[in-house]
């Protein structure tokens, strides 16, 4: 399940760099970032203020109103991924949408494996197997060769891009690690606080506002979807699989990008597009190649997440609820210590000597 989430999620945001493109002939970058994370808060707005759901009766204890983290740990991974993934990531991105070519951009983005890969590994004790790190190898190699397509507008837009990469690869892991609020809230809260803060940007340099008011709209719906509703997919995969994981799925997104800049732009796919693309395909496809299982131990704590009854991890018991069945609420975990194949996850971040 947490495979098909990312594939989804990635198709989602494959198609927003073409759209973005053409978008940005008639809206200025900080404009149309904050016109699409506004867009990412509308969409979530409904599932941020339903509290229907009995099984999130007890989820309430670390979330303050509309699902804002009351703890300070919740709340300072909630301002990085804020920062990073709501204003730096988007920003970085459509500066560099306008100087490279939105074939050549939405493989460039693979770039953010790369970075979350080696986030992980150096700050967010995270474990990658010889065959992830070769696959990391392929991918940052054929983002050297996207780069170089263009002449000095394509580097200058790659090094752009590249640092969009970065900045998202801090806020998969910052978004991995909330524990406390639902994705839909945490996602909600970022679209919120950066794109008011980018429109407030855009809007303050004194641009015109674009004619027609569609345009708009469409901005706030491409938002919605390749924004928010692909971001919360993400988290919730990258929360069953691990970021690192989830982010390699993830990966496939410029295929999307790609086949809706070749059909929908016009751009011609080029041989080192073609070369970049294999690399890619390649990379992606030795993720599977790496098995990770050794003898374990997870300290008793409690803490509030989605999860299901039939992982081997949450034992408590519900009255006329199946063990398959997933479902949030505050939980604790006695001292447990296995041997099992396991990625990542947020039971999973132990150290490996």
């Amino acid at each position: 399940m947490g495979a098909l989430l990312a594939l989804l999620s990635a198709f989602l945001f494959g198609i927003s760099t073409p759209i973005s493109k053409a978008l940005l002939d008639s809206i200025p970058p900080f404009t149309l970032a904050g016109l699409f994370y506004l867009g990412a808060a509308l969409l979530l707005l409904p599932a941020v203020l339903s509290r229907r759901a009995t099984t999130d009766a007890k989820a309430h204890s670390k979330r303050g109103p509309m699902g804002l983290p009351t703890d300070k740990k919740n709340l300072r991974y909630l301002c990085g991924a804020v920062f990073f993934g709501g204003i730096l990531g988007p920003l970085a991105l459509l500066f560099g949408l306008k100087l490279a070519m939105a074939s050549s951009v939405s493989m460039l983005l693979n770039l953010e494996t790369v970075a979350t890969a080696i986030l992980g590994v150096v700050l967010f004790r995270e474990h990658l197997g010889r065959w992830t790190i070769v696959a990391n190898i392929g991918v940052l190699i054929s983002g050297v060769l996207l780069s170089l397509e263009g002449g000095q507008p394509g580097i200058i837009g790659g090094l752009l891009v590249a640092l969009a990469a970065l900045a998202w690869g801090f806020d998969n892991h910052f978004t991995a690690l909330i524990d406390g609020i639902r994705p839909a809230e945490s996602t909600f809260w970022k679209g919120l606080v950066a794109g008011s803060v980018n429109l407030a940007i855009g809007l303050s340099t004194g641009v015109e506002v674009p004619f027609p008011p569609l345009i708009w709209l469409g901005a706030l719906a491409v938002g919605g979807l390749s924004y928010g509703l692909s971001i919360t997919l993400y988290v919730a995969s990258s929360q069953r699989l691990g970021a690192v994981r989830a982010q390699m799925i993830f990966a496939a997104a410029p295929v999307f990008g790609v086949l809706g800049a070749v059909f929908g732009l016009g751009e011609s796919f080029t041989y080192i597009q073609c070369l970049a693309a294999l690399l890619i395909a390649a990379s992606i496809a030795l993720l599977f190649k790496d098995e990770h299982g050794h003898k374990h131990v997870h300290p008793s704590t409690t803490h509030t997440h989605s999860h299901r009854h039939d992982d081997g991890h949450h034992t408590h018991e519900h009255e006329s609820l199946a063990a398959q069945v997933r479902h949030t609420h505050e939980h604790k975990h006695e001292h447990l210590e296995h041997d099992h194949e396991h990625w990542p996850d947020l039971h999973h971040r132990h150290n490996h000597d």
